[in-house]
């Protein structure tokens, strides 16, 4: 009997060796060659200039600086004159700016999204001052130097270059800017009412989202222009426990702080269940493929290893989690005012990140049934469903590829979850080719700086975020 068993081994072994052998790297985008040829100099002067408003958004109207808004979008005219001369602004309502770029047809329409709005910057944690734009060996520093100005820098610059040169697009390309995306504003909402209101069907949205970046895959050294075609959702949920208070010199058992540590404590122990939806399977099934042995193993038969995957997620957290399950991050506490009070009532709150399979509703459930206490409240806050999932078979991905892998040759282009969430979200009632790409190449370091102190970009990563969509626009 023994050697029946043996057989069974050694064929099951060799099955999942030839799957591993077989996975294989598809062809990368295609690499096209185009004229990229533009003001470098202007490129980077005029994303200084950008950076040098002040356009910080918050919650509280009260805190920003409207001037800073309308100086900047009063100086656009004058940094970018070959645009503002051949383009139409259609729309200028909550911050939202929407300008056409007439093209030769009108059936198949682009939209280059970017915001203009910034987070705050605290001066004291920053080595250069958050909104002078130094210029400093070869370093723009800035708040908004990545996060986006640069995008907007890179699109308007790219139309600038093409224009001058008498180019004009097969199709209607749109610009789409907005200036409260970081507190979730009504800009980019306002942008897809219009298209909505006058039946505008787009063919491609490019947004930000993925970079170029190196080491976030497993196994894999080459450089990857990760593209998401989906992003996760959100939620902000309270969990509040009551009491009837008492001095601290004599507590009872079940006060509200203990009751909410226990809830705190299941939860971080019962994670939400592993989905591998879409963006991320496609992506294991690009980039698996150039890892090594090991994990290309898995990759290859995610039907056996994916229980693993799900595993090793839950035991080490960060990114690789974070694409295979809803987060729950615990973000805030509140208890009593005084160190010998227990309090009438103590609450938590956590930021959920939602996997594609889950909603805020399912998310609600999951929360209450796993802390299974009712004398905990846990009620939604505030928060958005995950977003539409974009095609990756057609041709507006094939645009966005392209251009990627002609502008940063070597990179492996790939589908991914974005796990931020962004304005082209609200474009998943009107579109299924929705892409976000930053256009650049980020390291660890440089990605960290973002929402960070020190935000600030190399005068050659400016160049490549116009050169990206000088290729894009190309296509359009």
């Amino acid at each position: 009997m023994w050697y029946v068993i043996l057989i069974i081994v050694v064929a099951f072994i060799t099955f999942l060796l030839i799957r591993t052998l077989n996975f294989k790297p598809k062809s990368n985008a295609q690499v096209v060659e185009c004229n990229v040829e533009f003001d470098k100099d202007k490129s980077v002067e005029n994303l200084r200039e950008l950076v040098r408003f002040k356009t910080v958004s918050y919650k509280e109207s009260e805190l920003e600086n409207e001037k800073e808004f309308k100086k900047l979008i009063k100086a656009l005219p004058k940094l970018y004159p070959a645009v503002f001369k051949k383009c139409t602004l259609k729309l200028s309502e909550e911050r939202g700016l929407l300008f056409l770029w007439e093209g030769k047809k009108h059936d198949a329409p682009s939209v280059m999204m970017a915001h203009y709005d910034v987070v705050p910057a605290d001066e004291n944690g920053w080595d250069k001052p958050p909104f002078s734009a130094e210029l400093v060996d070869g370093i723009v520093w800035g708040r908004g130097t990545l996060d986006t100005k640069v995008t907007m820098n890179g699109i308007l610059s790219a139309a600038e270059a093409l224009i001058k040169s008498g180019f004009v697009p097969e199709n209607d390309i749109y610009f789409a800017f907005s200036g409260n995306e970081e507190i979730n504003g009504l800009g980019a909402v306002k942008i897809v009412d219009y298209f909505e209101q006058n039946k505008i069907e787009l063919a491609l949205v490019v947004d930000e989202g993925g970079a170029v970046v190196e080491g976030v895959f497993p196994g894999v050294k080459t450089p990857c222009g990760l593209i998401g075609i989906a992003e996760k959702g959100m939620l902000n949920v309270e969990y509040k426990a009551v009491s009837q208070g008492g001095h601290a010199s004599a507590p009872k058992p079940n006060s509200p702080i203990p009751s909410l540590a226990e809830a705190c404590c299941k939860i971080e122990e019962n994670p939400f269940k592993m989905h591998i939806t879409k963006p991320v399977k496609e992506m294991f099934d690009t980039l698996g493929r150039h890892s090594n042995f090991l994990y290309r193993m898995i990759f290859a038969n995610l039907w056996l290893f994916s229980p693993l995957l799900g595993l090793l997620g839950k035991i080490q957290g960060g990114e690789m989690n974070a694409l295979l399950r809803t987060t729950v991050a615990f973000t805030k506490a509140q208890g009593s005012d005084a160190f010998n009070v227990i309090p009438t009532q103590a609450k938590l709150v956590s930021n959920l990140r939602l996997n594609p399979r889950d909603t805020m509703d399912s998310a609600i459930q999951f929360l209450k049934k796993t802390v299974d206490d009712k004398k905990i409240e846990i009620t939604a806050i505030s928060g958005m469903n995950p977003s539409r999932i974009s095609q990756t078979n057609c041709e507006a991905w094939d645009k966005v590829a392209t251009a990627v892998a002609s502008t940063w040759e070597g990179a492996l282009v790939s589908p991914y979850l974005m796990v931020q969430c962004s304005d082209s979200r609200h474009y998943g009632r009107i579109s299924d080719k929705v892409y976000r790409f930053s256009a650049m190449a980020l390291t660890n370091e440089e990605r960290a700086t973002i929402h960070g102190n020190n935000e600030r970009i190399s005068v050659e990563t400016i160049h490549k975020s116009v050169e990206f969509y000088l290729r894009l626009m190309s296509q359009c």
